[in-house]
């Protein structure tokens, strides 16, 4: 196992998940892509996790890796008028997380999160384990509810 704070917040929470780790390249152009393509499942049900300022507050935006974040309309969906995606380092400072690591499951400081609608299309799907080269499999149902997350069409 891991042992990152994601799949410890997993564990304490009970949630059923299975980890997938791959060689991570450090040259890959998009790390979403590079795990769906290492692991082998469509880009579509691999979500890539964001952090993006709504009128002045940090916001977590999940997506399939096959799309952009469409900022206006997580901004209309976390119920504000601007967004705007977040410096790197203060998302890395925020989550406790690396770019391309960042998961949405066991940030260091919590914040109000909005999973794209298409999220329910699937019996499980992947995020970010807490580093990269780690995916966590883990049904729908679940990462919603763990995260006290809202689905919204957000990508474009």
């Amino acid at each position: 196992m891991s042992g990152t704070r994601a799949t410890a917040a997993l564990h304490a929470a009970g949630i059923a998940f299975t980890e997938h780790a791959y060689a991570h390249d450090p040259a890959a152009a998009s790390f979403g892509i590079e795990a769906a393509q290492a692991l082998g499942v469509e880009p579509d049900r691999v979500f890539k996790t964001l952090l993006a300022e709504v009128d002045g507050r940090l916001v977590v935006g999940i997506v399939p890796v096959s799309c952009r974040l469409d900022l206006k309309a997580l901004a209309i969906a976390a119920g504000g008028k601007r967004a705007a995606m977040a410096d790197a380092a203060l998302a890395e400072r925020r989550t406790g997380y690396v770019v391309g690591g960042i998961s949405p499951i066991g940030q260091k400081t919590a914040h109000p999160t909005v999973i794209d609608e298409t999220v329910q299309l699937w019996d499980t799907v992947f995020v970010s384990g807490g580093r990269r080269g780690l995916d966590l499999e883990l049904a729908p149902a679940d990462l919603l509810r763990l995260t006290a997350a809202t689905i919204a069409p957000i990508a474009a």
